[in-house]
């Protein structure tokens, strides 16, 4: 297991709208990893609010670690459908997982149906919820 922290889409939104938990997420950017399939959830969500392209961009600078979805997470992601599907689990929810998956690391999250993840399909992950 490493010390790595992926972040949710929920955790990012935290931090950037100064909700609670919003500490716990700037404690660990030095550490952050972000997947692209989270970043675009953010950056969509930014857009909602009317931030143009460079806005988003500067907003999103405090990330430094973005990751490209792989093959393999890709595959992970999918076989979490059916397993999480009665949690209502996003695409960007089981991009994150898979990517901390692979990494063997802790995926931080805001979104309280991760609470209900079997520990067992999401082997060598761990969830840290925010709130």
């Amino acid at each position: 297991m490493t010390d790595a922290i992926v972040l949710d889409s929920s955790a990012i939104l935290a931090l950037l709208n100064d909700e609670p938990g919003a500490s716990k997420v700037e404690a660990v950017l030095d550490r952050a990893i972000v997947g692209a399939a989270n970043l675009a959830e953010v950056a969509a969500k930014l857009g909602e609010k009317g931030l143009g392209k460079e806005e988003v961009e500067e907003v999103l600078a405090v990330i430094h670690d973005v990751r490209p979805m792989t093959q393999e997470q890709a595959l992970a992601a999918g076989a979490l459908r059916m397993p999480t599907r009665s949690m209502g689990l996003s695409m960007g929810d089981r991009a994150c997982i898979a990517l901390a998956m692979e990494l063997g690391a802790t995926a931080m999250t805001c979104d309280r149906a991760w609470n209900s993840l079997d520990p067992t399909i999401i082997s060598g992950a761990r969830v840290d919820m925010l709130r």
